[in-house]
């Protein structure tokens, strides 16, 4: 399944989208649970479907959100595939791990705020796991029981204000600088995560590509040692990171302009596309 968070006027919804592209509402019936992150909870599925199904909506009427609009919290993961840049170099024993503010992302379609204090905004693709089941200090081989589906996830950085020191979170986290969506892609619609493949394109060319079989923290690692520390909970997202090729990476660096497309392409779960916009509209 396809779900979606949306916006129509001042109204927010979500819903399942079928083979037609249309989003079938799920929110308004009886009983129905209210959100995506409620759907993931409930151990709803596909069978549920007709039991709350609204009318149904075109894609080009609404403002795709991101997929769960306000996640509890958001994990991101650095410096986690085997590729040739890091050849030579030992694996890590732990992962970096940096958090990002639910304000920071916008959904499908929507610009990404190149911040007028800098001249370094970057994009980095990568896949975003989002936890269906809660738990706390999950086993790894109880781990995929609790993912509830994947998303395509750009983790917008401001790489001059991540690096005015150790910590990276002023980089991470300025105002819709990160995308999310186009929507999530339920778990039992992807047989073998470690199958996706993952490319980042600016402009149509392609700066960005690799397997998830190339992970060095697996999905099932990344959820036991997170939820060691922090119970997780249905809507919780880990974004599990990026490959080289994000624009710092390259001879010269390539950093974002007003009015280029960023597009995060997964195979099987969606493209996300946003154009990037100078300054800020609130």
């Amino acid at each position: 399944m396809r779900l979606a968070s949306y916006e129509t006027g001042d109204a927010q919804g979500y819903g399942v989208i079928n083979a037609d592209d249309m989003i079938i509402p799920l929110g308004d019936g009886p009983g129905a649970p209210a959100s995506v992150a409620a759907w993931l909870a409930g151990g709803f599925g596909e069978g549920d479907v007709a039991g709350f199904a609204g009318e149904p909506v075109s894609l080009s009427e609404v403002r795709l959100l991101p997929p769960i609009p306000a996640p509890g919290k958001i994990f991101c993961v650095a410096t986690n595939f085997h590729e040739p840049s890091r050849q030579g170099k030992p694996a890590p024993d732990y992962p970096l791990l940096f958090t990002r503010y639910p304000d920071t992302l916008v959904g499908h379609g929507q610009p990404l705020c190149k911040p007028p204090t800098s001249s370094r905004f970057d994009f980095e693709g990568e896949v975003a796991v989002v936890i269906g089941k809660a738990g706390f200090q999950i086993p790894p081989a109880e781990a995929m029981a609790h993912v509830g589906g994947y998303a395509c996830f750009n983790d917008g950085s401001v790489r001059d204000w991540q690096k005015h020191s150790s910590q990276f979170t002023p980089g991470k986290n300025f105002v819709r600088s990160g995308s999310f969506g186009p929507w999530l892609v339920t778990a039992d619609a992807v047989a073998a995560p470690s199958g996706l493949t993952l490319e980042t394109r600016v402009n149509g060319v392609l700066k960005q590509a690799i397997g998830l079989d190339r992970f060095i923290f697996d999905i099932p690692w990344l959820i036991a040692y997170i939820s060691t520390f922090s119970p997780l909970a249905p809507g919780d997202v880990i974004a599990t990171g990026t490959p080289s090729g994000f624009g710092s990476t390259r001879e010269p660096p390539e950093f974002l302009q007003a009015g280029d497309i960023i597009e995060v392409a997964v195979p099987g779960i969606g493209t996300l596309s946003n154009p990037v916009r100078e300054g800020y509209d609130i």
